[in-house]
């Protein structure tokens, strides 16, 4: 059974920090394409961030490029974004997802087949 259990949301003021890890288990997230989605109040699910499953190639929506960063550690079968400079609209549940066997990152929620909980975000200004 596979899971994938996010941690570290929470309430930050704007221009603060925070870093979300997502823990994966009943798979071998080496062979799994990453990602983070973030959905707000009344908006559609969004990408946010993503790397392939060797973790050599990324790609950032352009509302995040410069301020989140994604990465992974394989041999802990986690996967982490930290979140600098955060702003009020930042604010939403965040999503940790998976996708088997690409080397290519998906952008959109429907290539990908497991997905956790989700974790609240949110941003005062």
């Amino acid at each position: 059974q596979v899971q994938l259990v996010e941690s570290g949301g929470g309430l930050v003021q704007a221009g603060g920090s925070l870093s979300l890890s997502c823990l994966a288990s009943g798979l071998t997230l080496s062979n799994y394409a990453m990602a983070w989605f973030r959905q707000a109040p009344g908006k559609e699910r969004e990408f946010v961030a993503g790397l392939n499953r060797r973790g050599g190639s990324t790609s950032y929506a352009d509302f995040v490029k410069g301020r989140f960063t994604i990465s992974r550690e394989n041999a802990k079968n986690m996967v982490a974004l930290q979140m600098n400079s955060l702003q009020p609209e930042d604010t939403a549940v965040y999503y940790c997802a998976c996708v088997f066997a690409l080397l290519n990152v998906p952008r959109r929620s429907n290539d990908y087949n497991y997905w956790g909980q989700g974790t609240q975000i949110t941003v005062s200004s």
